[in-house]
């Protein structure tokens, strides 16, 4: 469901309206990072971590439409735990998909915020298996999306607590990354493209029912699933890609996640933060 924006654009023709011939890749945005830096495929949506991992690399990729404006990650656990905000993972066994991309980087922004250590925690790589792992009290808590795992557990009658990243520090998010040769040789393509996917978002954001709807013809299986628990991850969904000004990267976010790969070691030195992302193509 989070990217009933893409399918909206498709369905409505806005792709079409700006000169487009839009072909969809699902892939890992590791890969797409990979192939969008060496100008093998021209867009990408990933998350603000990768752009900045990336060109410490030396992959000359640009973040030129912030989607998400928070940063989804989060911690969930049952109320019974009683782990409710960042101090209390001390000593806690957590279900995490991978010590990689945004789960990773969002539970160690967490740590950070209450002065813990990975190593003060125990972490437990179980795949997109969050559901079950705390349904089953495999794990005390388990870092999710907080429009999506939060959801289906309170949908299958659970009482839980949600420790969300965005409430504690602002965090370049999900968003499209294009090269610096498409933008040098082609800064019209980036436009077109940016302002369709913003008519998109705003018409999904706008008119949920109707995304919902179309989204059905895009996503395998949709029509079979909960419809009700669905239609509830688009709208927490949808409250993560509000502003005043869709789309705007803030400098302050790129800042905050500059420094903590800084903390974590995932990069070795500063960057120049003004060639990772632009608001030039944005309204």
């Amino acid at each position: 469901m989070q990217f009933a924006p893409i399918y909206v654009a498709l369905e409505r023709g806005y792709f079409r309206d700006a000169g487009l011939d839009v072909t969809l890749d699902y892939n890992f945005e590791t890969d797409g990072v990979a192939l969008v830096g060496s100008d093998e495929l021209q867009f990408a949506i990933v998350s603000g971590e990768q752009v900045l991992l990336a060109r410490a690399q030396g992959l000359p990729v640009v973040y030129t439409l912030a989607w998400w404006q928070d940063y989804p990650v989060g911690v969930v656990a049952k109320t019974e735990q009683g782990i409710r905000e960042p101090k209390d993972l001390a000593g806690k066994r957590i279900g995490i998909p991978g010590l990689f991309g945004a789960s990773y980087i969002g539970l160690r922004a967490l740590l950070n915020q209450a002065g813990l250590q990975e190593s003060d925690v125990t972490l437990e790589a179980i795949g997109f298996n969050q559901v079950e792992a705390l349904a089953t009290d495999q794990e005390q808590a388990a870092v999710i999306y907080a429009n999506n795992e939060p959801v289906q557990l309170r949908a299958q009658g659970f009482e839980v607590d949600l420790m969300r990243v965005a409430d504690y520090v602002q965090l370049a998010s999900n968003g499209l990354i294009t090269n610096e040769q498409t933008i040098r040789e082609n800064p019209e393509l980036v436009r077109r493209l940016v302002q369709a996917i913003l008519r998109g978002i705003a018409d999904t954001i706008a008119n949920p029912d109707e995304a919902y709807e179309i989204s059905k013809k895009y996503v395998e299986n949709l029509a079979q699933a909960d419809q009700v628990v669905q239609r509830k991850v688009l709208d927490e969904t949808i409250e993560f890609w509000k502003a005043d000004r869709l789309g705007y990267s803030d400098p302050a976010a790129w800042e905050n996640m500059q420094n903590l790969l800084l903390e974590m070691g995932l990069i070795s030195g500063p960057l120049d933060l003004s060639q990772a992302f632009t608001n030039e193509f944005i309204p």
